[in-house]
């Protein structure tokens, strides 16, 4: 078995490079058209930095799941052949969770056919009286729980079934090489996060006293996260750090002093496997929120040099939408230059998805409202006399 996918599928818009990529929602639009939608919903930016080719590969596509769904995604390759796994996967991935998930729901489908008339008798049993005094059925509190637990189900099926592919795949060597994935689906007012490796998301929200918070979505999947480290080791992994970098751990095959992978988890690094790297992503969810503004999700690069609240800060003040996953990368390269001078700059990428409109006015707004009350409040403490 192989990877299959139609031409319609992965028609995709190539950006200022290859590491870029739009795909075209269900509805068929134009490249121009859809290129402008997508920058009303989503800033996408990726830069090679100074260790060889770029390693990074981002992805958005609309329309997915439903008219107004979309799916973001950072991947970020390591190894002789990761440049090819990270844009295989971000090629693929997206495609094979919506292939997951709507097996899901026809496997539900064909449940439900099963118990119809069951389910009808329930129904009626079940029915309420509305305000006009006409019957009708309660409608079922699980159905929100039951979508996102197929979403979760599909990400896990989809992430194994691409893991396996790789395998298969003529001229790809796969044994010391793989990626990591971040990838966020939105699906009205749901998000779905799935998380393997160190990439990682962040969401900006304003707090109830109209702060901006960066609030930390995933886990970053290293070596050195104790319950990682664990599973590593049960089963012959080892994990410790080299004498000149001994904060960094990494993960090591039983009998060799290789290949020193950085991450507990990733798609691809075959040799691994069998001691303890797996490809099971981390799932979680959330209901978006009035306050919730925008998320981010970033390769390591970005991560290794700036925090979570200064990239949510460069996202916030910048200007135009479509610049922002742009400022954070740039910042990000100049942090590494000035942080470390005698280091290879990383490969750094960004996602900016934008979860309401004119999100970025409103919270360079409450920002600066709330910057001018503290300063305020701060001058009316200093003029008050202190108490005798």
């Amino acid at each position: 078995m192989g990877i299959c996918a139609s031409s319609e599928q992965l028609e995709h818009v190539h950006e200022t490079d290859e590491s870029i990529v739009y795909v075209k929602d269900e509805q068929g639009r134009g490249d121009r058209e859809m290129k402008s939608g997508a920058r009303k919903v989503a800033s996408l930016f990726s830069q090679r930095g100074k260790k060889g080719p770029n390693q990074d590969s981002v992805i958005l596509c609309q329309g997915f799941g439903m008219e107004d769904g979309v799916f973001c995604g950072v991947f970020d390759g390591h190894g002789r052949c990761g440049q090819f796994i990270s844009k295989l996967v971000r090629d693929y991935l997206p495609f094979m969770i919506l292939s997951h998930r709507n097996a899901l729901l026809l496997a539900a489908a064909d449940d439900d056919d099963v118990d119809d008339a069951a389910f009808s008798d329930d129904a009626a049993r079940s029915s309420s009286t509305d305000s006009s005094g006409n019957s009708s059925p309660q409608p079922s509190a699980s159905a929100s729980a039951q979508m996102l637990e197929e979403w979760r189900q599909a990400c896990a099926n989809a992430f194994a079934a691409m893991d396996g592919e790789l395998k298969l795949q003529p001229n790809l060597d796969c044994a010391f090489s793989g990626t990591t994935a971040v990838c966020a689906i939105k699906q009205g007012r749901d998000l779905i996060i799935a998380n393997l490796g160190d990439s990682r998301a962040v969401l900006a929200t304003m707090s109830d006293t109209g702060y901006l918070q960066a609030v930390q979505l995933t886990v970053d999947h290293k070596p050195s996260v104790p319950e990682e480290a664990a599973r590593i080791k049960r089963s012959g992994g080892r994990v410790f750090g080299l004498k000149d970098e001994p904060g960094v751990m990494r993960v090591w095959l039983p009998g060799e002093n290789s290949p020193g992978l950085a991450m507990a988890r990733s798609l691809g690094d075959m040799r691994l496997k069998r001691h303890g790297v797996i490809s099971a992503p981390e799932v979680t969810s959330r209901r978006v929120t009035g306050a919730d503004l925008f998320m981010v999700l970033a390769t390591d690069g970005v991560w290794d040099v700036l925090s979570n609240e200064e990239v949510v800060s460069i996202v916030c003040a910048t200007p135009r939408k479509q610049h922002a996953s742009k400022a954070v990368v740039e910042a990000a390269v100049q942090r590494w230059r000035a942080k470390f001078p005698t280091s290879r700059v990383d490969d750094c990428s960004a996602v900016c998805l934008f979860l309401h409109d004119h999100t970025l006015g409103t919270a360079a707004a409450a920002s600066a409202a709330a910057a001018a009350a503290a300063r305020k409040a701060r001058r009316a403490a200093a003029a008050t006399p202190p108490a005798s």
